[in-house]
This record gives C-alpha cells, structure tokens and sequence, in this order.
C-alpha cells in the first residue's frame, strides 16, 4: 500500500527545502524511498544502496535512501506507479516494463537485437543510452526522470516439463513474459503460449502449474527461487533488456540543481558498479545452477529461433528503423 503521509512529508520538506536560500545544513532532510523486485544482495539492489550511502555522505546525512528489496512495495509495474506520483523516488525497473510507458524504449526490446551483452554495453554506454535515458526524462506524461542503466544480462527460457533444445520443444509451452505485447508476440512467434504475469506472481504460477516456464537471466532464475520447480535451462539468448533506475518527477521538480546534480552523478556511478556486481553474480548463479543439478542446454543453432521472430520485427521494426541502424552500426 502507498504511504501516503510519507509522500506528504516529502512533499512538506521539499516544499521547506525550495523555499530556502540554500545552504546545505539549512535545508529538510528527506528520506528517499527505493523500489526492487529482488532481494537484498542481488547487484542492481546494491548499486543503488551504494548511491544512497553516497548521498548521505555528501549531504551529511540530509538525503538517504532507504531501500525496499524483493517486492516489499510490489511489483515492477507498482513501483513506475508509485514513483509517478511521488509515493517513491527511486525504481528500479525493467525496460520490459517501461516499454508500455515510453514507447520509445520497446526498441530495446526486440528479440535478438544486439549481437552480444558487450555489444548491449557499449550501446548503452554511448549516446544512444543518454538519449533514450532523455526520452524518459522529457516524455510529456510518464513522470519519471531517467537516470541509469543496470546490466540484465542474457536472458534465457526455463521450464518445468522437458529439455528445450530446439524450437519444436517450445511448442504448446506455456511461457511466462513481462508485460509487454511484444514479448507476448514473440513467445507467440517461437511456437510457445506467452502468458504476461507480474514477476511476484511467477514462481507461485511455475508452482501451480499455471505457466510451464518463463524467461530469465540465470541470477533471476537461481537467487528468486525458480530453480527449485524449473529444472530445465536453456541459453537461448533470446533478449538482452536492460534494466533502469528511474527517479520520481514529482520528487525531482522539488530538488535543488545541485541535489539533482549529486543524485545524477553517482546514478552514473552506480550503472558502473552494478556491472562489475553482476559479473561476479552470474557467474554465482551458473556456479549454483550445476550444484543443484538443472539440466543447463546449449542451442546448438539459433537461426530457427531469430527466423521465427520475423513477424514481430516487421510489425514494430519499422518504427525504429533508424535506431535499430545506429544500434546494430555500433562496434
């Protein structure tokens, strides 16, 4: 539930802060709330802490960040709405789930656009990441500044019935996707049923039976407990998705230049960091994944799998035609 005395003290501080004349120590402290879907130690949760120990430290303790970790305030989708309003200022999301919301970023999520996660990296880091970083921050209704990127990996198909080795054992699998249409179009596309769902919500349904499977990069699969009902692993590599950080406009728009100054710098801190954490993650998770005995398949041949998602390409290819060029001329 939203705490909505929280957003009205913040509100009230920011209001007091504004109305200053600036000096650091004169000014409200506010406690900035930060939104994640996994659990405490997962990188992306950790990255953002870093920022917060940060920003304590530069503002003597005026701004902080307390962190809410594995879905205490929801979902994913929950928290974009909880920061558009200003219930919390830090998300932590994947561009999966901000598609729907800033058209312009679905491009990001088209099956097999990037070559490799260095070559996702290198995109990112780049100024087509600072523009679509900007398309977020100036979209005129979403309400949210955009910040940095997190590093997502690969992400991967698991499921709880059989060895996924070709694409003819997708078919008839019911799969669960983010929320986004394009990823139901996909799974679609690959032979297999796409079930949109909410990530709280996957690990009950690969429980009950609900979803046969879902998509995943391994630190997911293994550190949110799906490995335990999916035994089956298949390193597709269908997407690379980044994930983001996302600030609250309405929290933003009653900062300081120079508090939003500090937050953007050690946001672009963070995207670093988090990626040196993931690293050493993955490698965790795929290290756990052979002790717990899951039946990791090799695709010996992908080709079947990029044909197969022609039509999604073709319907929203077009679109972003001249991003999708500078992205795949990026060496």
């Amino acid at each position: 539930m939203i705490d909505r005395r929280h957003f009205m003290s913040i509100g009230a501080g920011a209001a007091l802060t504004s109305g200053l004349a600036g000096s650091a120590h004169a000014q409200a402290k506010m406690v900035f709330k930060a939104s994640d879907v996994h659990p405490e130690g997962y990188p992306t949760v950790a990255a953002v802490e870093a920022l917060g120990d940060k920003l304590g430290k530069a503002t003597n303790g005026r701004l902080t960040v307390q962190m809410y970790a594995s879905m205490q305030l929801g979902g994913e989708k929950e928290a974009i709405e909880q920061a558009q309003i200003g219930a919390i200022a830090f998300a932590r999301v994947s561009v999966g789930v901000m598609g729907p919301v800033v058209d312009d970023l679905n491009v990001l999520n088209l099956p097999f656009l990037f070559r490799s996660t260095q070559h996702a990296q290198t995109v990112l880091d780049g100024a087509i990441g600072q523009e679509l970083l900007d398309k977020v921050t100036n979209h005129p209704t979403a309400g949210l500044i955009g910040l940095c990127w997190m590093d997502a990996g690969a992400r991967n198909m698991y499921d709880t019935k059989k060895p996924i080795a070709t694409i003819a054992d997708l078919k008839g699998l019911k799969m669960r996707v983010m929320g986004n249409p394009m990823f139901v179009e996909m799974m679609n596309a690959l032979g297999g049923n796409g079930v949109a769902m909410g990530y709280d919500q996957v690990f009950t349904a690969l429980q009950t039976g609900v979803v046969d499977g879902a998509e995943n990069n391994p630190p997911s699969f293994v550190f949110d407990n799906h490995f335990q009902v999916a035994k089956f692993y298949t390193l597709t590599e269908h997407l690379i998705v980044p994930e983001m950080v996302v600030f609250s406009k309405a929290t933003w728009n009653k900062l300081s230049a120079d508090d939003r100054a500090l937050v953007l710098k050690f946001a672009k801190e963070a995207q670093a960091e988090e990626r040196v954490l993931w690293n050493a993650y993955q490698q965790k998770a795929l290290d756990k994944m052979k002790e717990a005995g899951i039946t990791v398949v090799s695709v010996a041949d992908k080709k079947p799998f990029q044909d197969a998602v022609k039509p999604v390409w073709d319907k929203y290819g077009p679109k972003y035609a001249a991003t999708i060029e500078r992205i795949q001329a990026v060496k």
